[in-house]
């Protein structure tokens, strides 16, 4: 088949993100000027960089005052967030996170998630998360559409779990990174394989 999306795709569900994928989530964490801390997870999330480090996600058409509002305004309030890296074992917090809420609502407390410091800039980040990125603001880009939004962060400091090092390689096999699919599914990376690339 072939369709348009301006015209539609006569599905019963949009294939768009099932297509795209397996894509890893950014688990947003930040604070407002007043320190009301906000966590909150995005799909479209990804490095777009390494020279500087640079990372981005997008917040999506979001038509109520919720959570993932309050990232986009608290990132420009404060100019900083930290992307937290989603294992198995996070997993049901993660989707706790999820959820619409007032925006006083501290995410951390709700989904009984043990905070930490970073190093560079004042927003907690996931302690039992196996990485989590520092990251300064570099642009937010408008989008078409309603009220979408690229952030584009430069990653200042990387915090890692040192049980996932195995002989100086951050071992994802180690913790299961969880990744969006499509619809309502997920998966969880539990294999990989070596690709040399042609000399």
């Amino acid at each position: 088949m072939f369709y348009n999306p301006e015209i539609g795709h006569n599905l019963p569900h949009d294939p768009f993100k099932a297509i795209v994928s397996p894509r890893p989530i950014g688990w947003i964490s930040t604070t407002d000027k007043e320190k009301n801390v906000n966590l909150a997870p995005y799909s479209f999330f990804n490095a777009v960089a390494d020279n500087p480090p640079m990372i981005m996600f997008s917040i999506t058409g979001q038509k109520k005052n919720i959570s993932s509002k309050d990232t986009l305004q608290n990132i420009i309030e404060t100019k900083c967030f930290v992307v937290n890296i989603v294992s198995k074992d996070l997993l049901n917090q993660m989707n706790q996170t999820s959820g619409n809420y007032p925006k006083n609502t501290d995410e951390f407390v709700l989904a009984n998630l043990e905070k930490t410091n970073c190093v560079y800039i004042d927003v907690p980040r996931v302690k039992k998360s196996p990485a989590s990125l520092e990251c300064t603001l570099y642009k937010i880009l408008k989008l078409p559409g309603f009220s979408n939004n690229m952030v584009i962060g430069e990653v200042v400091g990387v915090h890692i779990n040192e049980n996932i090092l195995k002989n100086g390689i951050f071992d994802i096999l180690a913790y299961d990174p969880i990744a969006r699919l499509g619809y309502k599914d997920y998966t969880c990376v539990s294999s990989k394989f070596v690709l040399e690339r042609p000399k």
